[in-house]
């Protein structure tokens, strides 16, 4: 399946105006493509029990899994905060759960240009079981 990178980045970045992140002040959104073709998207959601928060990138996975889906293409991650925001480890390898055969592409944005990198760049001995 052919991803626009493009359009699931303008996913994320609309998805980080939702975050909830009244602790960090660093607001994130994340937009995922699943196998099926659709794109479902989450932001970073903080709790004062800080065990409780969740990250865009988790949150967009779970919204997709919860639909049904099993597979995940691509992520798309932005923050206004950073440049080429990048996943957290418990982010990773969720990721790495949902993969299929194809290696997930994970799109950051420096503010510049896109890029595009695969999920072996990110967690290179992920597992499943």
């Amino acid at each position: 399946m052919i991803c626009d990178y493009n359009l699931l980045m303008d996913k994320a970045r609309e998805a980080s105006k939702m975050s909830y992140s009244p602790f960090s002040k660093f607001a994130v959104g994340a937009a995922v493509l699943a196998k099926s073709g659709k794109i479902y998207a989450g932001c970073n959601i903080e709790n004062s029990s800080f065990g409780m928060t969740i990250c865009a990138e988790r949150c967009a996975i779970f919204k997709a899994v919860s639909e049904g889906e099993k597979e995940i293409l691509a992520v798309a991650i932005y923050s206004p905060n950073e440049d080429d925001c990048y996943p957290c480890g418990a982010c990773r390898q969720v990721m790495y759960e949902f993969q299929g055969e194809e290696e997930i592409s994970i799109i950051t944005d420096n503010k510049s240009n896109l890029n595009i990198r695969k999920m072996s760049d990110f967690l290179p001995y992920g597992f499943k079981i």
